[in-house]
């Protein structure tokens, strides 16, 4: 399994930032950062209050970096 994990932070105030995740059953690490993209716009224009500072993908359960 490969989730997409991603920071956001508040656009009002930048320094007050949560970590998501999405998880996916059936795509490949490739898979994940060729549809992080559409995801991660999409997520962003749902929640215009944030804004993503960074993402990655990795297989679940691995240790997430943090940047």
């Amino acid at each position: 399994m490969i989730e997409l994990v991603f920071i956001v932070c508040l656009s009002a105030a930048p320094d007050q930032c949560e970590e998501r995740a999405m998880q996916y059953n059936n795509l490949s690490a490739r898979d994940c950062v060729y549809g992080a993209m559409p995801y991660l716009s999409r997520w962003v224009s749902e929640h215009p209050q944030w804004q993503v500072e960074r993402w990655t993908c990795q297989p679940m359960g691995e240790a997430r970096h943090r940047a």
